[in-house]
């Protein structure tokens, strides 16, 4: 199979919906107002890429490669992220809409979460150590056996993480977020 190599290339306005982003490597790429939903990007390479303002919702994306890409502006709904190449895996998300994606068993060390809606999302059994989430919507949002140690909550909302299950030495709560760690317990706080 010949594999492409796309360098330092701007793709705007583009649909792949029907006809499938060609398999490749692309580096240093970026995607403006791109629609990929439910295509697939399965063995493809995105190394140093950004996406601004482009539809990724249902894609497929077994074996693909994410390595120091940015999201902006994205919507990003069921996007199987653990179905990508855990190795170099990278990414930054800003004003994205991540509802029902999944992160499972994934090492996502320092990533950023800025301004988010990551409503029903899955971090089951994920490494998210030192990352921070500035205010981002974390609605029914599931942590279990998740590694939340020094991570940055202050400015999140919605939150619900049950510490028994969880890592969660040195993380950061607002007062009014840290009662989402006790919604596990089934009490009245008043």
């Amino acid at each position: 199979m010949n594999l492409n190599f796309i360098n330092d290339k701007t793709f705007t306005g583009k649909s792949f919906t029907s006809e499938a982003l060609p398999k490749g490597e692309y580096d240093n790429c970026i995607f403006v107002n791109c629609d990929f939903s439910e295509s697939y990007l399965s063995n493809i390479n995105f190394l140093d890429c950004e996406f601004i303002d482009c539809n990724l919702s249902m894609v497929k994306t077994k074996g693909t490669t994410l390595k120091d890409v940015i999201f902006n502006n994205c919507k990003l709904v069921g996007f199987p992220f653990h179905d990508c190449n855990a190795f170099l895996f990278t990414v930054t998300f800003n004003d994205c809409q991540l509802k029902l994606s999944s992160f499972y068993n994934l090492k996502l060390k320092s990533t950023s979460f800025n301004s988010c809606k990551l409503e029903q999302t899955d971090f089951t059994n994920t490494d998210l150590s030192a990352s921070k989430f500035i205010e981002c919507n974390l609605y029914q949002t599931v942590f279990d056996n998740t590694n939340l140690e020094k991570v940055d909550f202050v400015t999140s909302y919605n939150l619900s993480i049950n510490p028994e299950t969880n890592r969660i030495k040195n993380a950061s709560f607002s007062k009014e977020n840290a009662l989402g760690l006790l919604t596990t317990y089934k009490i009245n706080i008043e």
